[in-house]
């Protein structure tokens, strides 16, 4: 379950980026989705697969394999800022979480969210592999049972169809928006399967990977079809999800609360950790003083409108994921050719 959630860990179902990415290709969007389940899971065994290969422990040494060291410096540090922007926007969204769910101050979900990386965080690379095995297994059952039942029982009483809703989005770009999520998600998930590298064998952290791409990609269609089926009314909510699971049950929309902060907390772990380490590395501190002082410095920009972050960071972060995307596959194509060509030789 560590490969699997390493993957799955890095994607959380508030349903703010599906719409963006996805849901406004109307059913282009779905071919979207498709297109990133496969692209999910072949990366993320390819990803494992190099890890192994040349005995790789973080993600700094394997962009080190894949671009050479000064590339791999560079993407390093740009890659770092957006692992920082990433920490503000999962604060936000805990914070929207609250806000407009929960109907408590946004402060408090960021604090509370700020508080939770600080306490899973503090062992470092420990509790970063113990906070993933712990959190993701739930929110994955979780989500795909309300996804599956939002997508094909739950009935829109309002009868507003999915063809009634006018696309804002030019559904030309349907494939590059597909491929920006697939990057973004992809980045951070680097970062974190990275570290499983040491963990088992070769087979099962490649399997375990893929599995979990594929899993990922099975709960981006659920969320897809399910937000589709309620068009036009989930573009007016920053934590869509939490509209839909509120029309199931108010049970199930209080649960759905905690399992969607569990996919906040989790990404937010994520990019946490792999800025503290970059830092931490840069300038010989502690791992603990530099996790309290980058989240704290998190802390301002947290307080900005999520759904703002996600459309501002996320097709950026996504860039810097293709330039990663693109060197892993042509990495992995050659390193395969060459094992082909000796073993034919032999």
């Amino acid at each position: 379950m560590g490969y699997l959630g390493a993957v799955i860990g890095a994607g959380f179902a508030s349903g703010q980026e599906i719409i963006q990415f996805f849901v406004v290709y109307g059913s282009d969007g779905f071919k979207g989705t498709l297109l990133a389940t496969f692209a999910f899971a072949f990366c993320g065994g390819m990803l494992l697969y190099l890890a192994r290969r040349y005995h790789v422990s973080n993600y700094q040494d394997m962009l080190a394999q894949l671009m050479g060291n000064k590339c791999g410096k560079l993407i390093d540090w740009l890659l770092a800022v957006f692992l920082f922007l990433g920490i503000s926007t999962m604060l936000s969204a805990s914070g929207a979480v609250f806000e407009e769910h929960l109907y408590l101050p946004k402060s408090l979900g960021i604090l509370l969210t700020y508080l939770m990386v600080i306490f899973f965080l503090f062992s470092g690379k420990k509790g970063l592999i113990t906070s993933f095995n712990i959190l993701v297994p739930l929110k994955i059952l979780f989500l795909l049972i309300v996804t599956s039942y939002a997508a094909f029982f739950l009935q829109n009483q309002a009868l507003e169809s999915y063809s009634a809703y006018p696309s804002p989005a030019d559904s030309r770009f349907w494939v590059i928006s597909s491929i920006l999520y697939v990057a973004y998600n992809f980045s951070l998930a680097m970062v974190v399967l990275s570290e499983y590298q040491s963990l088992g064998n070769c087979r099962e952290g490649i399997a375990g990977a893929a599995w979990g791409g594929l899993i990922l990609g099975i709960l981006l269609i659920l969320t897809y079809l399910s937000l589709g089926n309620f068009l036009p009314m989930v573009m007016h909510y920053e934590v869509p999800m939490l509209y839909l699971a509120g029309k199931i049950s108010p049970q199930v929309k209080q649960l759905y609360i905690l399992i969607l902060w569990i996919g906040i907390l989790t990404t937010a772990i994520a990019n946490a950790y792999g800025f503290t380490q970059r830092v931490a590395d840069l300038f010989a501190l502690s791992f603990r003083a530099c996790l309290l002082l980058c989240m704290t410095l998190s802390l301002p920009l947290a307080m900005q409108n999520f759904s703002t972050l996600v459309g501002k960071i996320y097709p950026l972060f996504g860039l810097l994921g293709i330039i990663i995307i693109s060197v892993l596959l042509f990495q992995s194509i050659k390193d395969m050719a060459l094992l082909l060509y000796y073993n034919i030789k032999q």
